[in-house]
């Protein structure tokens, strides 16, 4: 199976991929090997895109404009708006929608294997946030309309402090709560795909 997946590889993206992307994809999760294989000539483009979310959502977590949380909070959320953003821009909304779904499914296999996503264990809430936040980031933008990235970022931050979108309901101090305001036990989510946590508007204000 491996070895077949290689050829494939071989085949369809020796066009636009050099030999250290190839390497790269061998490192992949099934999911987005399976998403890179039925979209070849789109993976360079998502693979772009990818890396510049990923350097911008680190450097506005690193300011006041959101609340510096990359792990169920607005930066999380602007990530996630801003790839499908400019992934619907770029590769079109089909396709950017299955990427998304993919990483969804690249989460639960990290769950499984208890891997850490921006410091966390993925579980079942996370998931349904991200997916909430990647349909408002690809109904902001068209494929082929020029928008500036900079345009795009303004209309990411303005949907979430209006409250478009979702974060995961904390304190100040960063312990997640129920939707009644109870404190989760950090040992009480070990190892569960479901729990307690609880999806907030993304305007919501942490006490």
């Amino acid at each position: 199976m491996k070895k077949s997946i290689a050829l494939i590889m071989v085949l369809c993206l020796s066009h636009s991929y050099s030999q250290s992307n190839y390497q790269k994809f061998k490192k992949l999760s099934a999911p987005k090997k399976r998403w890179v294989i039925l979209h070849p000539s789109k993976a360079s483009k998502a693979l772009r895109i990818s890396k510049e979310t990923k350097l911008l959502a680190d450097s506005i977590g690193r300011t006041n404009v959101l609340d510096k949380d990359k792990s169920g909070g607005q930066v999380d959320a602007f990530r996630h708006a801003y790839w499908m953003a400019r992934l619907h821009q770029e590769i079109g909304k089909s396709a950017a929608r299955s990427l998304g779904k993919a990483h969804e499914k690249e989460n639960y296999l990290m769950y499984k294997k208890i891997q850490l996503e921006e410091g966390i264990v993925p579980d079942k809430v996370s998931s349904e946030m991200d997916l909430f936040n990647n349909d408002v980031g690809l109904s902001l933008t068209r494929k082929g309309i020029e928008v500036s990235k900079k345009s795009i970022v303004y209309k990411v931050i303005n949907a979430i402090t209006t409250g478009k979108m979702k974060i995961i309901k904390k304190n100040k101090k960063g312990d997640f709560l129920t939707c009644n305001g109870i404190i989760i036990k950090k040992e009480s989510l070990k190892k569960k795909w479901k729990n307690n946590k609880c999806l907030v508007t993304s305007n919501y204000r942490r006490n």
